[in-house]
């Protein structure tokens, strides 16, 4: 059965800074690439971040990059979103997940997700 478990999430002032962690059980995330997304009240989820599992290399949503850092610990089998510079617009409910490769884009991997951790970033 897989499972995510993300944790790290909290409130914080503007220009804060925060690490996510993701703790994924019933699969091996060494296979695969594997996600960060977000959901702000009222709007869709959203790709936030990709880390491939061949060479490690990595894809963000325009709005993050510079300001977010995603990293893997396969032996654990979990995944990191190292979070700096952060702004209101930041607030939303984090998840992870697997991605497959789909063209030039990503399919999320599973139908399942975890509880998320809220990030609030207050101006």
């Amino acid at each position: 059965q897989v499972q995510f478990v993300e944790s790290g999430g909290g409130l914080v002032q503007f220009g804060g800074s925060l690490r996510l962690a993701c703790a994924a059980s019933g699969f091996k995330i060494s296979a695969y690439a594997m996600s960060w997304h977000r959901q702000a009240p009222g709007k869709e989820r959203e790709l936030v971040a990709v880390i491939t599992s061949t060479d490690g290399s990595t894809n963000y949503a325009d709005s993050v990059k510079g300001r977010f850092t995603i990293s893997r610990d396969n032996a654990k089998n979990t995944v990191y979103l190292q979070m700096i510079s952060l702004k209101p617009e930041d607030t939303a409910v984090y998840y992870c997940n697997a991605e497959i490769p789909y063209g030039k884009t990503w399919v999320t991997a599973w139908d399942s997700w975890g509880p998320g951790t809220q990030v609030t970033v207050s101006s």
